[in-house]
């Protein structure tokens, strides 16, 4: 029997390379596990959503712009006498009055002092007229007689008519000066809305001279800017909703349209029609800047809810849910908004399954796990929205 010899080298090195092997499948095992570890935890969803469908849904059409509110007309009022004084102003700025009220008052003495004395001409020259009436009478009675020469006889038919042409005249200065006492008083041309005085107490003004300015019938009209490619959808009749600056709203309706174009800013007036309202109560005043929108109708259009939107550097996005549970960043175009919803013009079709709770926190890629598809809710075309 032969006994095995080993040499301490060899020896040594078996050794080394038993606890090597031992270290390496000691240390191998946990690696692996963390990885899978790892792995496992990757795969969780990042984030619990809810994900709808676009809806198709009627918005109206609203062509947006901007303008000033002014008087449809504003009347001046002057006075028709001339060198008279100013003894009473009976209407101040903002006063609603009505056709034919007294809104001033002249001194009248002047004028009832040549009233009477154009009275007394008057009469004087209807004495005169009935003494050459008797005379032609009874010159035409002694015509035919020849008690009297023809010259004489036509010298008083021609007196006749000199005098009945006095009464005439005297009649019409008459007239003037009852015109003169008239116009002491200044009156309303038409019903409106004091919108400025300049009328003063004791003043001698001339003929002509303005007292007063009036918003005839107190009504307004919005006068909008619209460019010319824009004036092919607008028609008398449109209706408009109007707000000015103070939160006032009123709908109005298109009552003419400018039949020129400004060179210079290549856009038109559309006057629009505001509805009247109470002296002092009026939420529009002449002067306001205002902005409105025409209303041209309704269509259909592809909407979302708006939270499923996230507006980020600028451009909007949603997520559309891919069938790995997985989203996919789109970009979209938004347009109309009807109350909570929006409409996208482009980006995703009708059949695009998107997320909607939760949107605002995805990336690009992110696991998720959807719970529920809320019903969308239908829209109502009556709500505003812009265009």
């Amino acid at each position: 029997m032969k006994t095995l010899t080993f040499k301490p080298l060899a020896v040594a090195i078996a050794a080394c390379c038993v606890l090597a092997g031992a270290g390496v499948a000691l240390y191998s095992a946990p690696s692996t596990a963390a990885d899978e570890k790892d792995k496992n935890a990757v795969q969780k969803p990042a984030l619990t959503v809810t994900t709808t469908r676009p809806q198709t849904s009627k918005l109206p059409i609203k062509l947006s712009a901007n303008g000033n509110v002014a008087a449809w007309q504003e009347a001046l009022i002057g006075s028709e006498s001339n060198g008279l004084r100013l003894t009473d102003v009976r209407v101040n700025v903002g006063e609603a009055v009505r056709a034919g009220q007294v809104l001033a008052v002249f001194s009248s003495d002047t004028v009832n002092a040549d009233l009477a004395q154009t009275k007394a001409a008057v009469l004087e020259a209807e004495a005169n007229a009935a003494e050459a009436s008797a005379n032609a009478a009874r010159a035409r009675s002694l015509q035919t007689t020849g008690a009297i020469s023809a010259q004489q006889i036509s010298q008083y038919l021609t007196a006749e008519q000199t005098a009945n042409a006095r009464i005439a005249s005297a009649k019409a200065q008459l007239a003037a000066q009852r015109l003169r006492l008239k116009y002491t008083q200044v009156t309303a041309p038409d019903s409106g809305v004091i919108s400025s005085r300049s009328a003063t107490v004791g003043s001698v003004v001339g003929a002509g001279t303005e007292l007063f300015r009036m918003i005839r019938q107190g009504r307004l009209e919005w006068r909008a800017e619209v460019t010319a490619a824009e004036l092919l959808n607008l028609k008398p009749g449109t209706l408009a909703e109007v707000k000015a600056a103070n939160g006032s709203v009123l709908t109005g309706k298109v009552r003419m349209i400018a039949p020129t174009v400004d060179p210079q800013t290549r856009s038109a007036l559309v006057y629009v029609d505001l509805p009247a309202s109470a002296a002092g109560n009026a939420p529009f005043k002449a002067g306001m800047y205002a902005s409105g929108a025409f209303e041209l109708g309704t269509s259909g259009a592809l909407t979302v809810p708006q939270q499923a939107i996230a507006v980020r550097d600028g451009f909007s996005y949603v997520f559309r849910l891919n069938a790995d549970q997985r989203v996919s960043q789109i970009k979209v175009q938004p347009g109309r908004r009807l109350a909570d919803r929006i409409e996208i013009v482009s980006g995703i079709t009708a059949d695009t399954t998107i997320v909607v709770n939760g949107a605002g926190f995805l990336n690009d890629g992110d696991l998720v796990r959807n719970v529920a598809t809320p019903a969308a809710a239908p829209a109502a075309a009556t709500t505003p929205a812009k265009k």
